[in-house]
């Protein structure tokens, strides 16, 4: 047995095209395309360019993050090319593990298509099984944007009052998302195994059949190993309650941002309000009734679980990583993560944990966020950078 054999991240990753907004690109789009301010407030879905402008739009006055299916491929490369943008790998389960690599944690990797920039961005120690027949690429757009930025054209005026990423996608290969035949038993090793990627799937009758597949292979896993499930925005969301259903039981731990929870409640959360916040995680817990359910927010990551306590490392650990991604982005070093570490909490976040605690109990463990004032920051791939920090928190717990 390898010590990438251990965790196994699936199910999915892919390419991306990371770029940041700029107020002269949209501003001149906003003119071409003839954009007008109320067609922001209800956005169509996402056809071409055009309707990919109304969406980035009307998301930036909101400040939130999102991912969408876009029907045209090319508009993604368009719109790309209207910016400096880089090439990285995305994907959940794949940005968990290069930020599990950088605390020297290996991983098996699942994937469902790969090419030679995947080849080459893979994180050396680690090992792969890809269920795809031959190489192909399809990038996902991953647009981020910076707090204050403002875009004026026409009618149109537009501020972001915080900095935040969306994800714009046309990926037949994770939408098919195929299991490979070896999954099963790459599985009768592991001691972790991280599943995400359904979300970008938009045919019932073949979801189904991944899920019934899924639970196949899942039952080579040993006793006692953890499956950790990370929640995200559905391209068909009636398909959420259809995943939750079919691996409810199987699930250990269940990892959401508060785009997610929100989503689940149908109605926006003040984050530090300790009794809003008590009241939909009890709300969404009746409706994920999992042993440990964690959530992952810009202020504080929190788990409510039984034996919440075993998990507080696991949340500081994801937490310290993803405010290092948001200062440095790829670029960090250990000196990077150390500095991190030693930094103040927000107070307010503290305030929160303290309330929320005394509210809830020893079940609620609640880790403050950090007080960060980053010029340029990194938003993308902060929830992937939590997920891998709590998971290689869990992977050194496992292996004493």
């Amino acid at each position: 047995m390898t010590d990438a054999s251990r965790v196994v991240l699936g199910l999915g990753g892919c390419v991306d095209h990371e770029l940041t907004l700029t107020a002269d690109v949209l501003e001149r789009l906003v003119s071409e395309f003839g954009i007008r301010a109320a067609e922001l407030a209800s956005p169509p879905p996402v056809a071409g360019e055009r309707d990919l402008v109304v969406s980035i739009l009307g998301y930036v006055a909101r400040g939130g993050g999102g991912e969408h299916f876009v029907a045209s491929a090319a508009a993604l490369q368009t719109f790309a090319g209207r910016f400096p943008h880089r090439t990285t790998l995305g994907g959940t389960s794949v940005r968990a593990g290069l930020a599990m690599s950088r605390l020297g944690v290996p991983a098996t990797f699942h994937l469902v298509s790969i090419d030679d920039t995947v080849r080459r961005l893979l994180p050396a120690g680690g090992e792969y099984l890809c269920s795809a027949d031959a190489d192909s690429a399809h990038p996902h757009l991953i647009v981020q944007w910076e707090q204050g930025l403002r875009v004026r054209a026409g009618d149109v005026d537009v501020s972001a009052p915080f900095p935040n990423r969306l994800i714009y996608v046309n990926d037949p290969a994770n939408e098919a998302m195929l299991l490979d035949d070896e999954l099963g038993a790459r599985l009768e090793a592991a001691e972790i195994f991280l599943i995400s990627g359904f979300n970008a799937m938009r045919d019932q009758e073949a979801l189904d059949e991944r899920l019934r597949a899924l639970r196949a292979h899942m039952r080579r896993l040993p006793p006692g190993a953890v499956t950790y499930f990370e929640d995200a925005a559905y391209h068909v969301p009636a398909f959420s309650s259809r995943v939750r259903a079919a691996l409810l039981d199987a699930i250990d731990v269940h990892g959401m941002n508060e785009d997610e929870l929100q989503a689940y409640l149908g109605h926006p959360v003040d984050l530090l309000s300790a009794p809003e916040v008590a009241a939909a995680l009890t709300e969404v817990h009746a409706l994920v009734p999992v042993p440990a359910l964690v959530l992952h927010t810009k202020y504080w990551a929190l788990v409510l679980a039984d034996r919440a306590v075993e998990y507080v490392d696991a949340l500081d650990t994801g937490t310290v990583l993803a405010a290092v991604r948001y200062g440095h982005g790829d670029g960090f070093t250990d000196e990077d993560v150390e500095r991190m570490s030693r930094r103040p909490r927000r107070p307010e976040s503290v305030a929160f944990a303290a309330e929320l605690h005394e509210r809830m109990g020893d079940d609620v463990r609640c880790v403050p966020g950090f007080a960060l004032d980053v010029a340029h920051p990194t938003t993308v791939g902060l929830g992937d950078t939590f997920v891998g920090g709590f998971l290689a928190a869990l992977s050194r717990k496992e292996a004493r």
